[in-house]
């Protein structure tokens, strides 16, 4: 009688799994749709983004798309030079093309100097606020070769010490290194350094006041950013790539995390 309770129960147990299974499979679905510029033209390679599942794929020739999604899902359209649109999908069980339209950020034109007024989608605003580097532009004017790398000294590593002497190789410089504690100072060091360095390459980009008015107080904005980084690793990724759009993207999603974090401080 117990082996066939027991028995009872699995099957139980392995069709509510399956109907479980069932329900994910039968409630994701593929979306599809065209995106289109402000005059009807096709769009090719612009990111299409789901915000839940964080998969990406790209528009092809035709402006055309295909992507998995669940319910309510959010879909980002993100493409260089124009601004970027949201949409929400398979709302009320309907799953008909979505037809989206891009439109493109107005260039400056010559020397007329523009107002910058902001308008709260860091899309466009990573544009407004961009600051220039002279440095850099001068660099890539008369073709000087970037550096490669950084000048340091390389922290002792455990294995590079321990297997030199498994063969009879004594590193001696290595060994006083890992048991002084140097390697690990230096490692912690190039950490911050690296950090500080990160931390600046976005506030050397990116003007103070656009931070201010998205909510972050003008003392706290290195501090943002730092979060950010915990946050959203993936916006150092974007950093080290000099990726300014693609920085400011991540940052609107962590703005209003660390402005929340503020408030609940202040209570």
């Amino acid at each position: 009688m117990t082996e066939n309770i027991e028995t009872s129960g699995q099957r139980k147990f392995l069709l509510f799994l399956m109907l479980l299974c069932s329900t994910f499979i039968f409630s994701q679905q593929t979306v599809t749709g065209r995106i289109v510029d402000d005059s009807g033209e096709n769009l090719s390679k612009v990111i299409v983004i789901n915000m839940s599942s964080d998969k990406k794929v790209y528009s092809d020739s035709e402006g055309v798309f295909s992507i998995e999604a669940n319910p309510n899902d959010e879909l980002r359209f993100v493409k260089e030079d124009f601004n970027r649109t949201s949409r929400r999908v398979l709302t009320n069980g309907i799953n008909s093309p979505l037809f989206i339209t891009l439109y493109q950020i107005p260039k400056d034109v010559g020397e007329v100097k523009i107002v910058k007024k902001l308008t709260g989608d860091l899309e466009t605003d990573s544009r407004i606020v961009a600051k220039v580097d002279k440095g850099e532009q001068v660099r890539d004017a008369v073709g000087l070769p970037q550096p490669v790398g950084k000048m340091r000294e390389k922290p002792a590593e455990v294995k590079s010490v321990l297997l030199p002497i498994l063969l009879g190789n004594l590193n001696v410089q290595g060994v006083y290194d890992l048991i002084s504690g140097k390697a690990r100072r230096q490692k912690r060091q190039y950490r911050y350094d690296d950090l500080q360095e990160h931390v600046a390459w976005i506030r050397d980009r990116i003007e103070d006041d656009y931070f201010v008015k998205a909510g972050i107080p003008a003392d706290r904005i290195s501090e943002f950013i730092q979060f950010s980084f915990l946050a959203k690793p993936q916006v150092r990724t974007y950093v080290k790539a000099k990726n300014l759009s693609g920085v400011m993207l991540r940052l609107e999603e962590t703005a209003p995390l660390f402005i929340q974090r503020l408030k609940e401080n202040q209570k």
